[in-house]
């Protein structure tokens, strides 16, 4: 007779279980270190994949950064060509002008007499729209080729009517001498525009232009103006 000790059949799965992951952490373990006797191991593969992935970001980065430093230049560069292009066009611009005035120049040179007398030309006086205000327009052309420019001023001998009596008016007033309104500097021409005031009770009939060298008090040219 044979005496068997019975074992319930939980304790029987129980051991079955323990011995079936017994045997899957053996079999992983086994693996595990055949990759690593191999020379894979997966925690160093993954770190690198992170580095990598660490690096493709950087490069990108990078990439964009360029991209914008590139677009830029070549904004700047549209912008440098442009300005150059209007820089050319106004050189050529002031080039043709500069032509235009030398010819203007050589043209009234050859118009001016040869004798170096200085006259007066289209001189003009009209009231402003303010009472007593007037404006005077006139040209000065000197003849001659002369090395050195006129230099002199400007004075207004003013003819007015007020209250029944006749009255003059010489402008620049003394005070006035060195203003630089009435002051003239030029070499063969200039055009001269100006104001003057007087009361606005006054009538101006005439108006007379005078101009002086420095240094003298007598009249290089006179010319007068009627107004009424």
């Amino acid at each position: 007779m044979t005496v068997t000790t019975h074992v319930a059949w939980y304790w029987r799965w129980l051991g079955m279980v323990l011995v079936g992951a017994a045997t899957l952490a053996l079999a992983a373990w086994m693996y595990d270190a055949g990759r690593r006797f191999a020379g894979f191991d997966s925690s160093e593969a993954e770190q690198e994949l992170d580095r990598l992935r660490a690096s493709v970001a950087n490069l990108r980065e990078e990439t964009t950064r360029l991209r914008a430093v590139v677009d830029a230049s070549g904004s700047r560069m549209k912008i440098e060509q442009t300005a150059q292009a209007q820089l050319a066009k106004q050189v050529k611009t002031l080039e043709t002008e500069n032509a235009r005035l030398k010819e203007d120049l050589a043209f009234f040179e050859n118009l001016l007499p040869s004798q170096e007398k200085l006259t007066i030309h289209r001189f003009t006086v009209e009231p402003e729209v303010l009472p007593g205000e007037y404006r005077y327009r006139l040209m000065m052309l000197q003849g001659g080729r002369r090395d050195r420019p006129f230099s002199g001023k400007l004075q207004l001998v003013i003819s007015v009517q007020q209250g029944g009596r006749d009255a003059m008016i010489v402008l620049p007033e003394a005070g006035d001498a060195e203003s630089s309104a009435y002051k003239l500097n030029f070499k063969h021409f200039l055009r001269v525009e100006g104001t003057f005031r007087v009361s606005s009770q006054a009538k101006v009939r005439n108006v007379q232009v005078r101009v002086l060298e420095d240094g003298s008090n007598q009249a290089r040219a006179i010319q007068s103006f009627n107004l009424s």
